[in-house]
């Protein structure tokens, strides 16, 4: 049973809370405070950190006129209106995102805090915000002077199969003394593959999984701890403990070919840290890395983030990580010596625990195999409780499904299809992840039972996806609450929700909504078992399901600095990043680059990224260019999981013209005029060559003419203007054909549903999204998903059932249904489209986006033919509504004929819609006769619509 519920599953008794539309004058007040994309107290080493505030006001059509940033470094001086480090003074601007600070040059560790005003419209001062803060943590590498890398000492095993013997967690500990008073102390640290660390005893701060997962060799993250409270008078003692990790992978052969360890930045696990301690006196003393510290063994006798951890408790070393613990058999650690990028403060939310699940099944399928169902598809640890004699050897296998019989079915989460044997080059059978690999390379943990009690374990250094736990080796039945989940993700903040009144769909955005969860490890992964890869193709067509559901400003902007830190040495962007070795994919996964920063543009106004990245870009489209001299992409992958063919030039080809639209826009952005122009020449050229190779302007069918190769030609506006009716009518002729169902793959599926809903046929997406039977989202739920699948069809062996991939219907429930769009030219998400559709069988949608500069709702309830419509603008945004009505005189606002409203313009008409422009403030929109010209299904082959 989960104990914690999204918000957006509870669904509303009462639609509307508004009252009547006020327009009292009101003050502007600001809020939310962030800093480089961060809520809270936030540790970062740009010198020159970016501001952002949320502005709310109760008068329509509010706007900041100037704003003035204080920025202190003490909490009294901001108190008392002093910014001794930055006082910007009234700046007359309407900035909010992403402003420069520019006061004193700050030094590493320093604290900053500060608080926002701004004036309103009118020229009146708000209150000043509440304060936030920062800080400055390590700006030079000398700061890290003295601090040494180290790792256990022990060589890399030299034959494959010496890699799966136990090779016990290190653990590192240094004591230390302090004599006097602390009045401030920081713990700056960081270990890969992963760290924990301890103080005095007690594990130091909350974090999973640390660090975000990197190449190393271009940049490693570390994180920052306030130890202030832990430090004591006296003895002290700092430990860690290390993981494999990314840094340390076993050398299976994932698909019998591709071993990680050949294309990563590879070593035994290393850690460094400085602790940081500042006495009342003014005095310091550094706690470093150095050669003052022990090296033991622990009781992880093995981990791997794959097959899982081997835990024997027997071999604890109680007080190991505190003072006058006898470590004389402990030896000196080594000091790691291979090549690695420069540390860098951890710049996106860390992975935490964010939910707690207890199971809603245990059943005993054979004698003393015991199978716990969680009840939900999710990724993350299970905390076993145990009573058993010491011994005792309990081993936790993880999958997804379970078989007829009731007993677990690992396969569909089994590490790179690592399933059994089969004859190697020398024609001699053997196991396909090579040598000393297991069979089957399923999850799984053991522990070993210390005895004397009742114990408790949750791994560290290794995570799973699942919904079934297999348990054997226990001395008894367990209780049914001797297993709890604890879901583990990127700890992202959610800034989207969205209910309606079709039970189906709300459904589909809570499997949306685990799975996205489920692949968010510091990587957006494609699968949080099998690959766990940051795939370019999973992201570039999910970037902004995730972005209407989480604030990914950060993970995104860390994703493309990925994709730049494992660009090849000729400027290829590669299938994954960070780089893991798959180099087949082509033109459709390397795009995610280019558009990652263009929606980081438009979503959150990061400018200072794309001038950071655009030369990678630029580089490699110009490699493309080299490679394709005729425009006709060869090679790659296309719609991948699709039901129908893809060609590759049919498929690829429209990708790449995209991709030098994109280009274009990103040099027009910056100001490169010549860039601008001659990428939207590439772009056309592009358009030209496959429009005269690929398309049939008297039939409208392009390439094979699928519903995915229709549906490119107007999602990515290839098709002529006069064709595009035509285009249509195939997309239109394949779903009547197939009676309303889909048989896109990846791109395609997003596409379509977007491009139908912009001309004018929600109700077709909507018929495709409402299917119950094969293929969609529907047949998932109906044959028990919990959390999307890799393919639209059923697997018991091959597909995962945890993939984001056709996760960007969550999107188009949010764009469409809900109606909530950036404009195509918005500026972190200041230009806004409300243009929701109301398809046939819909009563009512609750939809509301948390932007970057606000709230932002599109509500609307459908009864006895008349429509309410609720909208909500952010200050410092306008929008352009869309109210479905025949004209303007069908429609109301707060009282009144919309056009005469306050703050409400006409705009125009057009079919099916009366649009307005709206600024900041809360609108209520009535239309008494409604007339719907959409429907939600299909009659056989006869279209309804």
């Amino acid at each position: 049973m989960l104990k914690l519920n999204p918000v957006w599953l509870v669904l509303p008794l009462c639609l509307f809370l508004v009252g009547p539309t006020s327009i009292a004058v009101g003050t502007l007040t600001v809020t939310q405070l962030k800093c480089e994309y961060r809520a809270g107290h936030v540790v970062l080493d740009n010198p020159r950190p970016r501001l952002s505030w949320v502005l709310n006001s109760d008068r329509r059509g509010d706007v900041q006129t100037a704003w003035q940033v204080l920025v202190a470094g003490n909490a009294d001086a901001l108190r008392e209106d002093t910014g001794d480090l930055w006082d910007s003074g009234k700046v007359e601007s309407a900035d909010q995102l992403h402003v420069l600070y520019r006061g004193k040059p700050l030094a590493s560790g320093q604290a900053c805090y500060w608080k926002v005003r701004a004036w309103d419209a009118d020229g009146r001062p708000s209150s000043w915000s509440e304060p936030a803060s920062w800080e400055m943590g390590l700006l030079a590498p000398e700061d890290w002077a003295g601090a040494r890398w180290l790792n256990d000492g022990k060589p890399t095993p030299t034959r494959e199969e010496d890699f799966y013997l136990e090779d016990p967690a290190p653990l590192f500990r240094r004591e230390f003394s302090i004599d006097k008073p602390v009045a401030r102390a920081r713990l700056y640290v960081t270990g890969i593959g992963y760290y924990e660390a301890s103080l005095n005893g007690g594990r130091v701060g909350d974090l999973a999984l640390d660090p975000a997962w990197t190449r190393y060799s271009e940049r490693v993250f570390y994180s920052t701890h306030d130890v202030t409270a832990e430090l004591r008078p006296g003895d002290n003692c700092l430990g860690v403990t290390l993981g494999n990790g990314w840094y340390n992978p076993l050398p299976m052969r994932m698909w019998g070919r591709r071993v990680l360890r050949e294309h990563m930045p590879v070593g035994r696990p290393r850690f460094i840290t400085r602790l940081a301690i500042e006495f009342t006196d003014g005095t310091r003393q550094d706690v470093l890395s150095d050669n003052d510290w022990m090296v033991g063994e622990g009781p992880i006798l093995f981990n791997n983030i794959y097959l899982g951890e081997i835990y024997d408790a027997r071999r604890e070393q109680p007080g190991w990580d505190t003072a006058g613990f006898d470590d004389a058999a402990w030896g000196r650690p080594a000091v790691a010596t291979e090549p690695i990028g420069p540390l860098r403060a951890q710049p996106l939310p860390p992975i935490r625990c964010t939910a707690t699940l207890e199971p809603v099944g245990l059943s005993e399928p054979q004698p003393g195999v015991f199978i716990f169902d969680m009840g939900q598809n999710f990724a993350g640890w299970v905390r076993l409780s145990l009573e058993a004699p010491a011994g005792t050897s309990v081993t936790l296998r993880f999958g997804e499904l379970l078989n007829p019989d009731g007993t677990l079915n690992p396969l569909t989460s089994v590490c790179g299809q690592i399933k059994g044997r089969r004859k190697n080059k020398e024609g001699v059978e053997a196991n396909i992840g090579g040598p000393g690999s297991p069979l089957v390379a399923w999850q799984a943990d053991t522990y070993i039972a210390r005895g004397g009690g009742i114990e408790h374990y949750t791994p560290r250094f290794t995570f799973h996806a699942f919904r079934y736990v297999e348990v054997t080796g226990l001395p008894g039945k367990p209780p049914i609450d001797s297993i709890e989940g604890l879901r583990l993700n990127s700890d992202i903040e959610r800034v989207g929700s969205f209910a309606c009144s079709n039970e189906l769909f709300n459904r589909i955005q809570t499997m949306c909504d685990w799975t996205f969860l489920s692949n968010i490890f510091a990587v957006q992964s494609d699968c949080p078992h099998r690959e766990r890869f940051g795939y370019g193709g999973d992201i570039a067509t999910t970037s902004e399901a995730f972005m209407m559901n989480y604030d990914m400003a950060a993970f995104y902007a860390k994703a493309v600095r990925d994709w730049h830190d494992s660009v090849l040495e000729d400027g290829t962007f590669t299938d994954t990043a960070p780089n893991m070795g798959t180099q087949y994919c082509g033109v459709a996964w390397a795009m995610v680059h280019p558009l990652l920063l263009r929606q980081l543009w438009q979503y959150y106004g990061d400018r200072q990224l794309l001038e950071e990245q655009y030369a990678t870009a630029r580089r490699w489209l110009e490699g493309v260019n080299a490679r394709y001299p005729d425009f006709i992409v060869t090679e790659g992958l296309s719609d991948h999981e699709g039901l129908a063919p893809m060609p590759a030039p049919e498929m690829v080809t429209p990708l790449y013209a995209a991709s030098a639209r994109l280009l274009g826009e990103l040099a027009a952005i910056l100001g490169h005029a010549a860039d601008a122009e001659r990428y939207a020449r590439l772009a056309e050229d592009i358009r030209a060559a496959y429009l005269a190779r690929f398309f049939d302007p008297a039939t409208g069918k392009a390439g094979p003419a699928t519903q995915a190769s229709q549906s490119f030609m107007l999602y990515l506006n290839l098709a002529p203007t006069e064709s595009r009716p035509a285009v249509l009518d195939v997309l239109l002729e394949d779903l009547r054909r197939r009676d309303g169902h889909l048989s896109t793959g990846i791109f395609g599926t997003k596409y379509m549903l977007d491009a139908l809903s912009r001309e004018g046929h929600a109700g077709a997406a909507g018929a495709i999204v409402n299917q119950r039977t094969f293929p969609g989202w529907g047949h998932m739920l109906d044959l028990g998903a919990t959390t999307l699948w890799e393919h639209w069809k059923f697997s018991d062996n091959t597909y995962s059932h945890n993939h984001p991939m056709f996760g960007s219907v969550s999107e188009w429930f949010y764009r469409w249904l809900g109606g909530i769009q950036p404009d195509p030219a918005a500026v972190g998400f200041d230009r806004i489209i409300i243009r929701p559709q109301m398809v046939s069988g819909l009563e009512w949608v609750r939809c509301a986006y948390d932007s970057a500069r606000g709230r932002i709702v599109s509500n609307w309830q459908l009864a006895g033919g008349r429509l309410r419509m609720e909208v909500e603008i952010p200050v410092g945004a306008t929008a352009l509504v869309h109210v479905p009505a025949a004209s303007p005189a069908q429609v109301r606002e707060g009282g009144h004929p919309a056009a005469q409203a306050p703050g409400v313009e006409l705009v125009t008409q057009e079919a099916g819609a009366v649009i307005y422009r709206v600024g900041a403030g809360r609108y209520l929109f009535h239309v008494d006769r409604i007339e719907m010209h959409q429907a939600i299904g299909f009659s056989g082959q006869a279209w309804r619509g």
